[in-house]
């Protein structure tokens, strides 16, 4: 039997998946990760070329998938310096593990590949048009309209944390007010910390808010303070909820969706946001494209990144 590898490339870390890809789902049989932080784009392909041989002693490979933060250019093969991984200028990625293996092989960024994954094989399963939103350390979207992945002109379709929700407010996708400011991990933590400083009478006694600004409060902490009743945190969540809303209103009249899949911080707690989103798209979004467009978190859970690497080797 022939499987497929998957790289998932991180600026934190990267991993590499093996599987066994049919209609019906992905089989992971085999996953490994190892740091990215401070190593050159040679190194950690040599770490992935390395792996790879390693399970060429017991499988036999069909085809590489590589998922990757943009910007890239999936059709030359190239990563195009994404700020998560300096020094990655211009990588010329498709290539080099043809060169290595002999196989085929394509990249696509993170968005595109995991709304390849969750269309194929997670919530967006049978759909046709779906949008898959990564809001984790950054917000981007992967879209799959008429059953095809559609990624631009030059791969920068879904770019949604680009565009810009206020005149001021957390930096994000080197924007103040971006969207991304606004819905990512790392940008609800600073909406929290510039918050905290403008309110700072109105939440003098809040040990939460005096924590934001001194920059010591997680996003992670933030929902667990959101759950337990934190006033602070509880007005710093639905800020980001309502943002996030304005957002999918656009997607949905825009794109008329079948299904929007959100990973990450939605994935983690859609049980808040759906509360606070809902009645917002009731107002805000077409009433006909509202209703038949499905909200939900991601199907494949917090190995989207394996499913999302494999599906793009059998693009």
């Amino acid at each position: 039997m022939k499987y497929s590898v998957g790289l998932d490339i991180g600026g934190t870390k990267c991993a590499v998946s093996m599987g066994a890809v049919t209609a019906d789902g992905i089989e992971i049989k085999v996953r490994e990760e190892f740091p990215t932080a401070g190593r050159s784009w040679q190194g950690v392909c040599a770490t992935y070329v390395d792996r790879i041989q390693k399970l060429q002693e017991n499988f036999e490979i069909a085809n590489i998938g590589i998922s990757c933060g943009g910007p890239l250019d999936s059709k030359a093969g190239l990563i195009q310096s994404p700020p998560n991984l300096p020094g990655w200028d211009d990588v010329p990625i498709v290539q080099y593990f043809k060169d290595q293996f002999n196989v085929p092989v394509h990249v696509q960024n993170d968005a595109n590949a995991c709304a390849l994954a969750e269309a194929k094989y997670g919530a967006g399963k049978g759909a046709r048009n779906v949008v898959f939103m990564t809001f984790g350390t950054g917000l981007g979207a992967g879209l799959v309209i008429d059953g095809k992945l559609y990624s631009g002109t030059n791969d920068n379709a879904g770019e949604i944390g680009h565009i810009r929700l206020a005149p001021r407010g957390p930096r994000g996708y080197n924007k103040d007010g971006s969207a991304e400011g606004f819905c990512s991990g790392a940008g609800i933590a600073r909406l929290a910390g510039i918050r905290a400083r403008e309110l700072e009478m109105e939440y003098a006694a809040s040990e939460s808010a005096a924590k934001a600004r001194a920059g010591e409060l997680t996003t992670k902490d933030i929902f667990g303070h959101v759950r337990a009743g934190d006033p602070f945190c509880t007005r710093v969540f639905k800020e980001s909820a309502e943002k996030l809303a304005t957002i999918l209103a656009y997607t949905i009249d825009i794109l008329n969706p079948e299904v929007i899949v959100l990973g990450g911080v939605f994935m983690r707690n859609a049980d808040l946001f759906m509360a606070e989103i809902s009645p917002i798209l009731e107002r805000e979004a077409l009433p006909g494209a509202l209703k038949v467009c499905r909200i939900v978190p991601a199907g494949l859970s917090e190995n989207i990144g394996d499913y999302a690497a494999l599906a793009v080797a059998n693009m």
